[in-house]
């Protein structure tokens, strides 16, 4: 799609507040799949996979953020 974002390793682990090692780390283990490679040959993840893997490993560990009711 055009109007996907794309984002580095880098920019992945800044969106969601991780480390830049657990965003490898999601990518290794199956989590985040690698959707392309940028004109410097860094690897490339949708903006939506990053969130998705973020709130999946969340979820397995028991601390999903929920809004006040």
């Amino acid at each position: 799609m055009e109007d996907e974002t794309w984002l580095t390793v880098k920019e992945a682990a800044l969106f969601v507040g991780v480390d830049v090692q657990t965003v490898y780390s999601w990518a290794r283990r199956g989590h985040l799949k690698v959707t392309g490679l940028d004109h410097q040959g860094q690897k490339l993840f949708r903006h939506l996979d990053v969130a998705q893997a973020e709130l999946d490993t969340r979820a397995k560990a028991g601390r999903v953020l929920t809004t006040a009711a």
